[in-house]
């Protein structure tokens, strides 16, 4: 069994270009990453960037047969960011191949998000930006909307690292790459909700203030006064990482 499928963000030159896996397993471009399961490759086209991400494994054994493919999880993911309002990378083509159950191969093409920066080069690059007070809350407020409508949701990212997210020219926040994001309740979901939130302030504790900390977490609860509950589930982040590393 195999499906492909090209979204309106496909072109009508991508869509002869790419009708099947076939061709968009023949792709060759720039390389940006590789590992033993998948590949990202860049292609330019009509002076548009397309990142292309393969997968040709999805584990041993029976991961081959149970659960979602990764690259299936990640194209699911990025589709409930749209529809929750989440700004994230436009989805042009995705599909997997299967035969006798087992996963075979899958790829998702998404639109590049032009002139943006993640956040984690930015924090290794001391960029000029994070200094700017006004900034920082500007975007403080995008990814706390943005993380309590995933948990609104029940729904944890389980990799919000600062490499994940883009900021572009204006200011403006993207999500990107969720391939192990999924749904959950009760305490797995509040787990998994001081992982994410541990995960942002990892970084975010040796480049911003303790005031800008504290007032994402306000943000993110959308309260000015925390309750007993908000300051167990800080101190809860703030220790989510002791002995792990």
């Amino acid at each position: 069994m195999s499906g492909w499928r090209l979204t309106e963000e496909a072109t009508d030159a991508l869509a002869r270009e790419l009708p099947g896996l076939e061709q968009v397993f023949a792709l060759e471009g720039e390389q940006v990453t590789r590992d033993p399961l998948s590949e990202v490759i860049l292609i330019e086209r009509d002076g548009v960037r397309y990142y292309v991400k393969r997968y040709w494994g999805a584990g041993k054994g029976l991961r081959r047969y149970i659960g979602r493919p990764r690259v299936k999880a990640e194209w699911q993911n990025l589709r409930h960011f749209a529809r929750w309002g989440i700004p994230t990378a436009p989805i042009v083509g995705y599909g997997l191949e299967r035969k006798a159950g087992a996963f075979v191969r899958g790829a998702l093409i998404t639109r590049e998000l032009v002139q943006t920066r993640d956040l984690a080069v930015m924090a290794r690059s001391a960029d000029e930006r994070l200094r700017d007070a006004g900034w920082v809350d500007g975007v403080s407020r995008q990814l706390a909307r943005a993380t309590r409508a995933l948990h609104d949701h029940h729904f944890a990212h389980n990799d919000l690292k600062w490499r994940n997210l883009l900021v572009n020219q204006q200011g403006e926040l993207f999500f990107i790459d969720c391939p192990t994001g999924a749904f959950w309740w009760g305490p797995f979901l509040r787990y998994r909700i001081v992982k994410d939130l541990a995960c942002l302030d990892k970084v975010a504790s040796k480049v911003l203030s303790r005031s800008q900390r504290l007032r994402f977490y306000r943000q993110y609860s959308g309260r000015q006064r925390l309750n007993a509950a908000d300051k167990r589930q800080v101190r809860q982040i703030l220790k989510f990482f002791e002995g792990r590393e």
